[in-house]
């Protein structure tokens, strides 16, 4: 595959990998960091590639338009030297028309679309914990479940996904306990550095 001009991966038209594969490690790096892709210090060039190519096809939705509601990686989850044992073992989620293996599976995603179901279907709004701001910038990311908490403000869905995708998120969440009744867990996880 590696002698075969141009591109090798279909349904990603913007993506040459022969001029990937010319590019010095640095360049590819730069590269991936400009496509939204964490954590790429320890990756090796070959991983690079498969990242950019990866990015690519996430970038692509029907008639070659970028995926609404997909994270910079279409939905794929971000993985890094701090991925928790909690990221290892869940099952990757990248359309809301995937279903959990089983009652109480636990699961992962950086899709919006995905996301923001789960939190409507438990009539949860998108919020930041009051204080944590880092000058305009929104601080810790939560959910108001409605318990009243003056602790959360509400923030739109744009300025909600916006930090998500900024930090390199993972949103790692369960649909159901293992009884079958709503669960209403999830964790935010940055693979890339140990205070997510």
């Amino acid at each position: 595959m590696a002698n075969e001009p141009g591109n090798q991966t279909p349904n990603t038209p913007d993506v040459n990998e022969s001029e990937l594969r010319d590019m010095k490690v640095d360049d590819l790096r730069q590269k991936a960091k400009d496509a939204g892709i964490g954590s790429t210090s320890d990756m090796k060039k070959e991983e690079l590639i498969d990242a950019l190519v990866q990015a690519g096809k996430g970038r692509q939705g029907e008639g070659g338009s970028e995926d609404v509601g997909a994270g910079p990686e279409g939905g794929k989850v971000r993985t890094g030297p701090k991925t928790s044992d909690s990221l290892k073992y869940s099952q990757e989620v990248t359309s809301p028309d995937e279903e959990p293996e089983r009652q109480g599976r636990s699961l992962v995603t950086t899709h919006h679309e995905v996301i923001k179901q789960w939190a409507e279907a438990r009539n949860a709004k998108p919020a930041t914990v009051s204080g944590t701001e880092h000058g305009d910038h929104l601080g810790v990311l939560r959910f108001d479940f409605g318990g009243g908490s003056s602790d959360l403000r509400e923030v739109s869905w744009d300025e909600w996904f916006k930090t998500f995708d900024e930090r390199q998120l993972n949103f790692i969440y369960q649909e159901e306990r293992s009884d079958g009744s709503q669960s209403n867990f999830f964790q935010l996880e940055n693979p890339g550095r140990e205070d997510a």
